[in-house]
């Protein structure tokens, strides 16, 4: 669906992602966004393990992303997030799988799992979204 490839393509030219996250990969469908980042070092944290920040940023797009593939006129917010870290990872590819769990008007829940190259979760999370005034423009990078 183009909503969805629009959505891809505003992820990964974004600067953040272009120019501290390079390796991401993005794809979306319906209720669902499945990220993949390689880590590298520069993510780790002094025991030399990837951030927390890195568990953050995966698992609330992946959430995100989620969500704004059913919210197809306006940009979501995410209006709290809360993850729980399982394991640490210091090398492979790790992979965010976000899930719409319950939508109405104005409020989404979604959730989202974090996994190591073997398949084992490293962290979860569960966020609420909300619909902003923002409209999904080519101004903004939904092109």
């Amino acid at each position: 669906m183009e909503h969805y490839k629009k959505l891809e393509r505003m992820y990964l030219n974004a600067n953040f992602n272009k120019e501290i996250y390079e390796s991401t990969q993005i794809e979306i469908g319906e209720e669902t966004a499945t990220i993949k980042l390689t880590i590298v070092p520069k993510y780790f944290h002094a025991l030399g393990a990837i951030h927390g920040s890195v568990y953050f940023k995966l698992l609330d797009d992946a959430a995100f992303f989620a969500v704004n593939s059913v919210v197809k006129d306006v940009f979501v917010l995410t209006t709290n997030f809360n993850i729980n870290l399982v394991r640490p990872a210091n090398s492979g590819v790790i992979t965010a799988t976000g899930k719409v769990k319950f939508k109405s008007k104005n409020l989404f829940i979604a959730e989202s799992t974090l996994l190591n190259e073997e398949g084992k979760e490293i962290a979860f999370g569960t966020g609420h979204f909300a619909k902003s005034k923002v409209a999904l423009s080519e101004e903004i990078g939904y092109k």
